[in-house]
């Protein structure tokens, strides 16, 4: 389908669930899932980690730094040998460090190979994933959704995308519930929750 196929479907799903959805969709551009596949699978992935519970201005901060730290160095082998001292002087707290290492050490030992990841489905590669310390199902919903272009993942543990589906929808109803409605397509719902909290149509 067609991004705008899709907001339309969405307007006439959301009509059945609540007004405020509908108009916050129908009120949005097309929104589009576009993959980001410009640097390896492991470097994303890591910078996911990074991310975890900051602003996108904070995380992009300090994965600004950790780059600078490993001066010429591939990303992977740095991060491999790297002091957690190190990583944490960057902004990353302990676990995160401790992350990017574990990371770093299975993208080394071929547990993260990006071919064979891409064959998977989402609930396997998540478990593939979430094997690695500190990989959890948040860090593997974001990959899913932004650098495998997965078109069917509601990530419910993102704090953003579950509250405005609450606030435009029901607190008292499940969101899971709720996305449900827009299978086979939910990451595109994630897309204009997330769209609802930087630029508000309702």
């Amino acid at each position: 389908m067609t991004p705008q196929t899709i907001q339309t479907r969405f307007v006439d799903i959301a009509q059945g669930l609540s007004g405020e959805l509908a108009v916050a969709i129908a009120n949005s551009p097309p929104l589009q899932l576009i993959p980001r596949q410009d640097s390896p699978f492991p470097e994303r992935l890591c910078r996911a980690v990074a991310g975890q519970q900051l602003s996108v201005k904070a995380a992009a901060s300090i994965w600004a730094r950790v780059v600078e730290s490993a001066a010429e160095q591939p990303l992977v082998d740095y991060l491999a040998t790297v002091s957690p001292d190190t990583l944490r002087s960057c902004g990353l707290s302990g676990a995160k460090a401790k992350a990017m290492g574990a990371i770093a050490m299975a993208t080394r030992a071929n547990q993260l190979n990006e071919s064979l990841l891409c064959e998977l489905d989402h609930d396997d590669r998540t478990r593939c994933l979430t094997e690695i310390w500190g990989v959890g199902q948040w860090t593997a919903d974001m990959m899913g959704i932004f650098y495998f272009g997965d078109p069917d993942i509601w990530p419910d543990g993102d704090t953003t995308a579950r509250k405005n589906l609450e606030r435009l929808t029901s607190r008292r109803r499940k969101t899971v519930r709720t996305a449900a409605r827009f299978a086979p397509y939910r990451s595109y719902l994630a897309l204009y929750m997330w769209h609802q909290a930087d630029t508000p149509t309702v």
